[in-house]
């Protein structure tokens, strides 16, 4: 059987590396840069980068309202640190005219564990991955400032909650997809199959 067709945000930041980490696990992986695209997927990643550039592409693409009419109808997506940042429904401190595709009831804020050079590899149990800890790479990472009744905290790091999820969406702080474990795409790809698989064509 044909695992879930799996888009990865392919705008900016580290698609290859979901790419591959999608395969690994059984998924049918996609690059999705347009609204047709889009619409034939059963889930979708939104991978890390800069949340202000892929934002400003989005919506360039034309793929910034498709893609909340996606996440309000009910489709899987996974966002790890810049799409983490495009999942919240709030940005504590956003750059000027910068917004998110929401879904999640959270506040994030940019950039909280430091700049580029503070960038640091740190074991982190996120509830769901069995195994042991995942290795989780924060490379200008943001943390979760608060979170509604509705999201679910899977992980945090030196107090902070670095992993959420609220019903089909799923958010970290790290990156998984650099590590070579799989667990977490593992953890995504069955949330599409619990949702039913394909919820592409006819955005149900």
């Amino acid at each position: 059987m044909t695992g879930p067709v799996v888009g990865v945000l392919a705008l900016q930041g580290d698609v290859r590396e979901h790419l591959t980490a999608l395969a690994a696990v059984g998924a049918v992986p996609r690059q999705v840069r347009r609204p047709e695209e889009l619409a034939a997927v059963d889930g979708l990643v939104i991978p890390g980068g800069e949340s202000t550039t892929i934002f400003k592409l989005a919506a360039a693409f034309g793929l910034l309202e498709p893609l909340r009419e996606r996440v309000r109808a009910g489709l899987p997506v996974y966002g790890s640190c810049a799409g983490m940042i495009m999942l919240a429904d709030k940005i504590l401190d956003p750059r000027s005219g910068q917004e998110t595709v929401g879904g999640i009831d959270m506040i994030v804020r940019r950039n909280a564990f430091g700049r580029q050079n503070e960038s640091f590899e740190a074991a982190v149990e996120v509830a769901g991955v069995p195994g042991g800890p995942v290795e989780g790479v924060f490379i200008r990472a943001p943390w979760v400032e608060s979170t509604g009744a509705a999201a679910e905290i899977l992980a945090e790091h030196e107090g902070h909650p670095v992993a959420v999820r609220q019903g089909r969406l799923l958010a970290t702080a790290f990156h998984p997809e650099l590590t070579g474990d799989h667990r977490v795409h593992r953890l995504f790809v069955g949330m599409i199959t619990e949702a039913g698989g394909a919820t592409g064509a006819d955005g149900a």
